[in-house]
């Protein structure tokens, strides 16, 4: 069964395009593009690819070699994704130079010749090799907020949970891929229902992309179950709706990045010997996408088990548990996230009022950029209230002092204002301002617990805010808007 083509995925140049503008064009649309001239700079560059346009194998093992990741096997379906292995960064490159020289010498592919094609995926190369600078993220990408939370904490404080080694535990979502023609991913839509990007080191992929506004159509009658592969012979019984699904392609060249945008569907197939550098990601545009999410498959989750709920002594917590090892984190979890992003928004938002004198502080980008932050966390909260989530289940309260105390977020602080501080080229933060924001948070003494508790204080700082200046507050009118 052949698939439709509806159309092609837009390419620009990057380098003649603002954070402003890759918001308003493609971040705020959920819309995918395909960005030239942004890898210019990159060490990895230089250093992953030999002067044929090659993969650097030998650098990578010399280099790198005792580091292990996870490798699939192209050619072995593991239920919804393909079989995976752990293996050292040698031994796959060992693998990969093995069958190629296989392959060159007798001229049959790997499939002929019986051998698997491997891919290595999610490779956390960034926490490994903190000193080895392959790569500056561009600024369009930069408000990561996933990737800003882990730089400072887990995402697992649940000792039921959280495992050091744990895959689903990700100290990151910033990875290196690496695989020989032919290797590809499976249909599937990413973690957590994130943004990704994705940058071509050297080698060319083809993309076929799904909007949101079709998913059902790859699904079983049941929408339980997703198409592995696009390209297999799918049953028309199992998947009456495939035929009438129309997708958007894409060939990626080296030194281009793709943008992926918040729930699309995708499959990738690696036309060359590819290696590519991979973020995770999400901020205010998407963050209702990941609640979504997290709701459904909780409601999943608890459905799934419900016939033990009269035994079971915590049926709540089991769900929770299970969730978070499903998905990568429960509503415990991504309150808790979510807390500690507001609270570091209102401390941004304070030091930006209190460092201008302009009065017209409020209409600049950053003011802005953050109050947008605190509308979305806001509804959010909004809606977890509805559902009743309460972070004291789990022992989490964030006391304002506390908080402020803890070098943890301090050096969140500093991460959030240096990434603002690039994309809008504004003054960034200083430690020195705790003492003040102390003061401006005197009388604010209680702990945020639960989703009612949050909104509380997101007003309470409105209010604040409102109080210690003349222009209109910003904060409130948001909120009067949404």
């Amino acid at each position: 069964m052949g698939i439709k083509i509806g159309g092609q995925i837009e390419k620009v140049n990057g380098k003649e395009m603002n954070y402003s503008e890759f918001e308003h064009r493609y971040l705020a649309k959920n819309q995918p593009v395909v960005l030239s001239g942004l890898m210019d700079d990159w060490r990895a560059c230089k250093d992953w690819v030999t002067k044929q346009g090659q993969p650097n194998l030998h650098f990578f093992s010399i280099h790198f070699g005792i580091s292990k990741a996870q490798v699939a096997d192209c050619d072995t379906r593991d239920f919804t994704d393909q079989k995976r292995v752990e293996m050292s960064v040698s031994d796959f490159v060992k693998h990969w130079l093995e069958n190629s020289t296989q392959e060159n010498s007798d001229g049959a592919n790997n499939e002929a010749n019986g051998l698997s094609v491997l891919y290595l995926k999610d490779w956390h190369f960034v926490k490994e090799y903190p000193e080895y600078l392959a790569y500056r993220t561009p600024q369009i990408f930069c408000d990561d907020w996933l990737n800003l939370y882990l730089d400072s904490y887990r995402m697992h404080t649940d000792p039921d949970t959280y495992q050091k080694d744990n895959e689903i535990s990700c100290s990151d979502y910033r990875f290196v891929y690496m695989g020989a023609k032919g290797s590809w991913t499976p249909l599937h839509a990413d973690v957590f229902r994130s943004y990704s990007w994705s940058a071509n080191v050297c080698g060319k992929k083809k993309w076929l992309f799904l909007p949101p506004s079709q998913h059902h159509l790859v699904f079983d009658r049941n929408l339980k179950n997703c198409i592995y592969n696009i390209f297999d012979d799918v049953s028309e019984t199992n998947f009456p709706g495939f035929k009438k699904a129309i997708w958007l392609e894409c060939t990626q060249e080296q030194n281009e990045i793709i943008f992926v945008p918040s729930g699309w569907y995708h499959q990738v197939h690696n036309l060359e010997d590819t290696i590519s550098i991979n973020h995770n990601w999400f901020n205010a545009y998407n963050l209702s996408w990941v609640w979504d999410l997290l709701l459904r498959d909780y409601n999943e989750a608890k459905e799934y088990i419900e016939d033990i709920k009269d035994i079971c002594d915590d049926f709540e917590s089991l769900c929770q548990r299970n969730l978070a090892a499903n998905t990568g984190m429960n509503f415990y979890d991504f309150f808790t996230f979510i807390s500690r992003f507001a609270l570091v928004n209102v401390v941004q938002l304070f030091h930006l009022h209190r460092d201008n004198e302009n009065s017209m502080w409020n209409s600049t980008s950053t003011a802005q950029h953050l109050v947008l932050n605190l509308v979305s966390i806001r509804k959010i909260a909004i809606k977890m209230k509805a559902v009743g989530v309460s972070a004291a289940d789990c022992g989490f309260f964030m006391d304002l002092k506390q908080t402020l105390d803890d070098p943890k977020f301090l050096k969140f602080c500093t991460g959030m204002s240096q990434t603002y501080g690039m994309i809008h080229k504004q003054t960034k933060w200083s430690c020195e301002m705790k003492k003040a924001l102390m003061a401006d948070f005197g009388g604010y003494g209680s702990s945020i617990s639960t989703p009612e508790d949050l909104v509380k204080f997101i007003d309470y700082a409105a209010q604040k805010l409102g109080s210690t200046c003349s222009e209109e507050n910003i904060l409130l009118s948001k909120f009067d808007d949404a």
